[in-house]
């Protein structure tokens, strides 16, 4: 019992120490106030437009690509039907070169379903949701904004393109 009394006694002598001031006074300091920096002059100029040459952003896309996007629009005439869950699970995406990990489930974000995707570039990096409506499979952002859009191709088997004009696969 002894050694019991003594444990919690250092306990409560070691938990009090972390309490003890380290310095007598919180208000002041000893240390001189900060000078005054000089600063060079403001420059004033036009920028350059954006996704010019000289550009590391890339263009905006174009009106055709942006067509492509449209929720809604008309499936080509090779799209085959589909159901969101048979979409459910781990999708391998190809896009641009690159290769990521794709996940979509059943459960409600907004008006789609909440998916995400891994190790992916470009627009895929932010989606959060999707949708699908006329055999197509629309993948948004975090925002709703349709990022790409893909129709089945085949079994197991999705096309189509990323925001930025890049060709999207789904496979698995």
């Amino acid at each position: 019992m002894n050694l019991k009394f003594a444990a919690t006694g250092l306990a409560v002598v070691l938990a009090l120490s972390g309490c003890q001031r380290t310095s007598s006074d919180y208000g002041s300091s000893s240390l001189p106030p900060l000078q005054a920096q000089p600063v060079s002059p403001v420059q004033a100029g036009q920028l350059p437009p954006p996704g010019g040459a000289d550009s590391q952003f890339p263009a905006a896309p174009t009106s055709n690509q942006q067509a492509a996007l449209t929720p809604n629009a008309p499936p080509p005439g090779g799209a085959m039907d589909f159901s969101k869950e048979q979409l459910v699970g781990n999708w391998k995406v190809a896009n641009g070169g690159a290769s990521c990990d794709m996940f979509l489930t059943l459960t409600n974000l907004g008006s789609g379903s909440r998916g995400g995707t891994r190790g992916c570039v470009g627009p895929l990096t932010a989606m959060g949701s999707w949708e699908v409506a006329n055999k197509q499979l629309m993948l948004k952002d975090r925002d709703g904004n349709v990022i790409a859009t893909l129709y089945k191709a085949a079994d197991n088997r999705f096309s189509g393109s990323a925001s930025n004009g890049q060709p999207v696969s789904l496979s698995r």
